[in-house]
Parts: structure tokens; C-alpha cells; sequence
């Protein structure tokens, strides 16, 4: 009878413990489902940072400096994620974009000078952006003159024809195609052991060249039009503030990846580049180039592969983010999933900055440095000012109301700022007032053709 009671006993623990097992699987289940109808934002912004000029820059540090920037990237990623989940939060728990709020609180005087920013800095950058699918697509023996104008059309007919689901699909699918600095990496053989230990062991040096690299790490990470594209994309999406917990994951993983693509990044050409004594390298086309003797040819193919698509990636965004940020400003409708003729507005400044920002390059000896210059002073100008609109309308409570900051994120959240700020200001500076030197000197040749 004993017996029969202990195996009586066994069967009913096992079996509760079976259905306490389904109840987990189906919670986790139903929490994945969650996450994954809500990831994208967040994930698709933080990748755009690593745009063709981010490349540039990030293949130049390794090729400088070898490992030692490395340990940059950890702080860079607090303050990548700080930034924008501000911009998360406010989406979801208000469900305007950014422009629209600045419009609504602190009037149109303010937003103009946002909007004239917003038009004129993204314009010089999405210049950037197709100077690198030209520069990618001649590693690949195709002219300039065919691909750009490919490239255009491409992205203009994905985002004009397709929806908001389409899109981010298409661009979730883009973030994937990063990996392919992952497997170039590889090919180049570092020294992960010594990578490892850069990370977490800062090794600074106080020459005004890495001082200037490491500011333009900072300067090509944290880009005013990402606040304005991330919530406006949490809006688009319809993330209520239920799901806020979710919609800061997708920013954390946003934030994480981003940083992870740019170790491997540096790591690939401190481990050839920089190894071999080939340190002017001015563009990621060229440290594509140079990886081929070094690493091989599937390394230097991967490597501009990866140029190709971070530049067609952030040509089909930076345009919409211009395009949210005036139409919000000015009370106009927005959004993928409306129709050219119910928002003309807003398809009409995506449509003009692609023709420009394509049309620029394909104009023969164009001074593609100057608007390079043009595009990061303005950065300088206009980041400062969005990042102190975003921690005036965060703490704001009849805004947000229980979601304001509290005091240790607003500690973080000012220091992160404040430094970017001061960071930004000091590239903006240089590249004025010392153009032929440091970092201002590798702008001047970023993205020039030979």
C-alpha cells in the first residue's frame, strides 16, 4: 500500500510538474511573441549608425590605432542605449514623434530651427551614404553611374510602395547582413586573447590623433537623426506603454549589436591593416582593398559587401527620418503605411533628398569632402540642441507622467550627454578651424574617388 502511495505521489509530482513546465514554455512563448511583434525600432536605428561613414571611420581607428580604441566601445554603447531609450519611452507612452512634441511644447520658433537642421544635415549625409554604394559597387567592378542610380530607385520604390511591415522586414533582414564583418574578421586572424583584454583594460593615449579618433568614434555613433527615426518608428508601430519593457530590449539588442559589428570591425583591421604598417587608410573602399593581400579575398569581398549594404541601409532611412522630422513639425501626415496621394508631404521629401542626394554623385569631380565637413559641423550644431530638447520633455511628468527619469538614469542620462556634447563640439572645431590635420585630415579624403 506504501508502495502504491509513493508511486501515486511520484506520478502527481511528475505531472504537476509537467503542466508546470507547459505553463512556462506557453509564458515564455507568449513573451517571445511579444518582444518580436515590437522589435525593430530600435534594432533597425542603432544599426544605421554604422552607416558607410561609421565604416570609414571605424576601419580607420583599427588601421591607426590597432586594438587600443577598443575599450571605447563599452561606455559608446551606455551612452547609445541611454539616448535613445529616452526617445523609446517618450513614443510610447505620449505615441507622437519627437518633432511633433518639440512643435507642441516648446512652439513653432524651436521646431523650425529642428526642421532646417533636420533638412540640411541629412541631405550632406544621405550624400555620404550613396558615395558609398559608389565606392562599394566599383570594388565590385560595377560604375558609379549604374549603381547609384540603381540604388536609388531600389530604396525609393521599397519605402513609397511598400507597408511599415514590409519595410522593417527588409531592413531586420539588412542588420543580419552586418554579420559579414563577423566572418571577415575571422579571416583576418586577430589576436582575441589581446582584443579581449583592450576592451576592458583602457589603453589611452594623449597624442592629438587619438584624441580626435576616438571623438570621431563618438561623432559617427551618436547621430541626431536617430532620435527622431527611433520613435517615430515605435509610433508607426502602434507600441503601447504596456509593451515599454519590450520596446527597451529592442533598444538594449539595438544598442549591443551596433557595438558588436564595430569590435569586429576595428578588430579586422587592427589585425591586418595596422599589423602590416598600413595605417593611412582613409575610407572603408580602401581597407577593403587592402584586406585582399592580407586576409584574402573573401575577407576584402565580405568587407565591402558589408559597405554596400550599410550604405543602401542607411540611404533608404536617413531620408525618411528628414521626412518625419519636418511633416511632424509642421502637422502633416506621416507614415509607411499611408499612400503618396493621403501624405504628399512626406513621400515628396523622401522622393527629393534621394534624387539630390544620388544626383550630387554622379556630378564629376564633386567635392565630396567639403559636404562630408558640412554634414558632421552640422551635426555638431544640431546634437547638443535635440539632446536637451529630449531631457527637458522626458522629465517633463505631465508629459510622461510615472515615466520621467528618475534621479540615477537622469545622472547618466546628462554626464552621457554632456560629454557627447562637449565631444561633438570639439570635431566641430577641429574640422572648421584644423582641417589639414588629425581627424580633419582623414575627412578630408573620406569617401574621395581617385
Amino acid at each position: 500500500m506504501n508502495t502504491w502511495g509513493t508511486l501515486t505521489d511520484t506520478f502527481s509530482r511528475l505531472a504537476s510538474g509537467g503542466r508546470e513546465f507547459s505553463r512556462r514554455t506557453r509564458t515564455v512563448r507568449r513573451r517571445l511573441a511579444v518582444f518580436m511583434a515590437v522589435v525593430g525600432p530600435g534594432l533597425i536605428t542603432s544599426n544605421v549608425d554604422n552607416d558607410a561613414g561609421g565604416i570609414s571611420t571605424y576601419s580607420a581607428a583599427g588601421a591607426q590605432f590597432g586594438y587600443t580604441l577598443l575599450w571605447s566601445l563599452i561606455p559608446m554603447t551606455i551612452a547609445l542605449y541611454v539616448s535613445e531609450e529616452m526617445c523609446a519611452r517618450m513614443g510610447v507612452v505620449t505615441g507622437k514623434g519627437l518633432a511633433d512634441l518639440i512643435r507642441e511644447e516648446f512652439g513653432f520658433r524651436s521646431t523650425f530651427f529642428v526642421m532646417i537642421a533636420a533638412f540640411f544635415v541629412n541631405l550632406f549625409n544621405t550624400v555620404a551614404e550613396f558615395s558609398g554604394v559608389a565606392e562599394a559597387s566599383e570594388l565590385m567592378h560595377v560604375s558609379k553611374y549604374v549603381s547609384v542610380p540603381l540604388a536609388a530607385i531600389a530604396v525609393w520604390l521599397l519605402v513609397v510602395y511598400g507597408t511599415y511591415r514590409i519595410v522593417e522586414k527588409i531592413f531586420l533582414v539588412a542588420c543580419a547582413f552586418y554579420l559579414s564583418y563577423v566572418i571577415s574578421s575571422f579571416y583576418a586572424k586577430p589576436d582575441w586573447l589581446f582584443a579581449a583584454k583592450q576592451m576592458v583594460v583602457p589603453s589611452v593615449h594623449m597624442s592629438s590623433a587619438y584624441l580626435l579618433m576616438l571623438i570621431g568614434l563618438v561623432g559617427t555613433t551618436i547621430a541626431p537623426w536617430q532620435f527622431f527615426y527611433l520613435q517615430a518608428g515605435f509610433v508607426e508601430k502602434r507600441v503601447a506603454a504596456r509593451q515599454y519593457k519590450h520596446a527597451r530590449l529592442d533598444v538594449l539588442v539595438g544598442s549591443i549589436s551596433c557595438m558588436v559589428i564595430v569590435f569586429f570591425i576595428i578588430v579586422a583591421c587592427a589585425a591586418t591593416l595596422n599589423k602590416h604598417g598600413l595605417t593611412n587608410i582613409s575610407s572603408a573602399g580602401e581597407a577593403a582593398q587592402a584586406l585582399v593581400p592580407l586576409a584574402g579575398k573573401w575577407a576584402g569581398g565580405l568587407f565591402a559587401f558589408g559597405l554596400l549594404n550599410a550604405s543602401l541601409f542607411a540611404a533608404s532611412i536617413l531620408p525618411l527620418s528628414t521626412a518625419h522630422v519636418i511633416c511632424e513639425g509642421l502637422g502633416f501626415e506621416t507614415g509607411l503605411d499611408r499612400k503618396f496621394k493621403e501624405a504628399p508631404a512626406f513621400y515628396s521629401l523622401y522622393t527629393m533628398q534621394i534624387v539630390v542626394g544620388a544626383g550630387i554623385i554622379l556630378i564629376p569631380r564633386v567635392p565630396l569632402w567639403k559636404i562630408l565637413i558640412y554634414s558632421q559641423v552640422g551635426n555638431g550644431i544640431w546634437l547638443p540642441v535635440v539632446l536637451i530638447f529630449i531631457l527637458l520633455l522626458v522629465n517633463r511628468r505631465d508629459l510622461m507622467g510615472d515615466h520621467v527619469n528618475s534621479w540615477g538614469f537622469n545622472v547618466i542620462a546628462w554626464a552621457s550627454s554632456i560629454i557627447m556634447i562637449v565631444l561633438t563640439l570639439i570635431l566641430m572645431y577641429t574640422a572648421i578651424f584644423q582641417p589639414s590635420s588629425g581627424l580633419s585630415g582623414f575627412l578630408l579624403h573620406l569617401f574621395h574617388f581617385h
